[in-house]
């Protein structure tokens, strides 16, 4: 299985202003930040899965299997155990989105199988966090919890002659007739090192611009439609949840179209004469582009995360304009009061009285 990377998904490739390192964060020791896109060496496989779990647009990918069949396939079958021994590869393969959907959708308790990894590693916190994160947020609303197996089986060390035996095959194949004989075998790792970064190129720039829900967001509302109706609504800590977020914008913004724009699941969005910003929370990913874009800071998180969003999700207006027609081009403009015309125009009326003026004085005239 190999780490696969689609640079038009990614947030990165959208904006310069882009911050987003979720990728690097969860696996820093295989991604790094090449030309302000992730790179990655090409035989990378699923000791980077991490990534794939944590991208908020779903970017990344494994070969030979996807998150999406195996929540299905992982529902219809009888087994409740997922592990990394049995039918995933990693279980940092899966989001915070994907384990939530996953307990809800379940009518029997899921068992994560966390004995196959090292504890006080990155990988075991970032999986264990992602758990904890998950129960968090289904504890606001609902009854159901994923479970772990930590204490259920000692770990198990490899045996003295085990050990021995690893070492003789070590130095067996180091030997110079060992070495010669897997030369090729060494030739073709070398090159599997080599870095694997990515450029954007004009085949890519179209599809930068479709909006692209992620297919994790897609089955959390499906497995919504399965949870009960909460007869209250808890409001969560904002930094407490990494996947979705809720916003508002102040009095600093400009109305220069940008946020909605590079908003890469339409979370954001506006109407024909773009006197409006709208917000759909249940589309936001939580990537941060749009607060990285805005020159004037204006966009803001919320303090708190409404559960209610859940259940009755609806599209709240973060701010209104005063748009009108532009009485020299005709175009629609943001009016700030004095007269009605769009900045361009208001530019160009300038630069040809400054021109005129300068023309005058060059003739001698008062």
């Amino acid at each position: 299985m190999k780490l696969h990377f689609d640079p038009s998904l990614c947030v990165r490739a959208t904006s310069k202003f882009s911050t987003c390192t979720k990728c690097v964060d969860a696996v820093p020791e295989h991604l790094s930040i090449v030309e302000h896109l992730p790179a990655f060496a090409k035989a990378t496989g699923v000791e980077a899965a991490a990534c794939i779990g944590a991208c908020p647009t779903e970017a990344f990918g494994l070969s030979n299997f996807s998150v999406t069949e195996f929540f299905f396939t992982f529902l219809e079958s009888k087994v409740r155990l997922i592990s990394s021994k049995v039918n995933v590869p990693c279980l940092s393969l899966l989001s915070v989105e994907h384990l939530i959907s996953l307990a809800l959708a379940s009518n029997e308790p899921i068992t994560l199988d966390l004995y196959s990894y090292e504890k006080e590693t990155h990988l075991f916190e970032v999986i264990e966090n992602r758990i904890e994160e998950a129960n968090f947020v289904l504890s606001s609303f609902s009854g159901k919890q994923l479970e772990t197996n930590l204490d259920a089986v000692p770990l198990v060390e490899k045996n003295e002659s085990e050990q021995k035996s690893s070492r003789r095959d070590f130095f067996a194949s180091a030997s110079l007739k060992g070495a010669l004989k897997h030369k090729k075998v060494f030739d073709e790792a070398v090159e599997a090192e080599e870095l694997h970064h990515f450029e954007i190129d004009a085949s890519m720039i179209s599809k930068i611009k479709d909006k692209h829900l992620p297919d994790k967001r897609k089955i959390l509302f499906t497995a919504l439609k399965r949870a009960e109706y909460p007869e209250t609504f808890e409001i969560l800590p904002e930094e407490e949840i990494n996947f979705i977020s809720q916003k508002f914008i102040d009095e600093k913004c400009t109305n220069c179209q940008i946020c909605y724009r590079i908003c890469p699941t339409g979370a954001l969005s506006s109407n024909g004469k773009f006197s409006l910003i709208n917000f759909d929370a249940m589309l936001c990913v939580k990537c941060h582009l749009c607060h990285d874009a805005c020159e004037p800071d204006a966009i803001h998180l919320q303090p708190g995360f409404e559960i209610k969003e859940f259940f009755e999700s609806h599209q709240r207006t973060l701010a209104t304009f005063d748009v009108r027609r532009c009485n020299e081009c005709g175009n629609y403009f943001t009016y700030e009061g004095g007269e009605q015309s769009c900045p361009r125009c208001s530019v160009e009326e300038e630069e040809a009285i400054f021109l005129h003026e300068n023309a005058k004085q060059m003739r001698g005239e008062s």
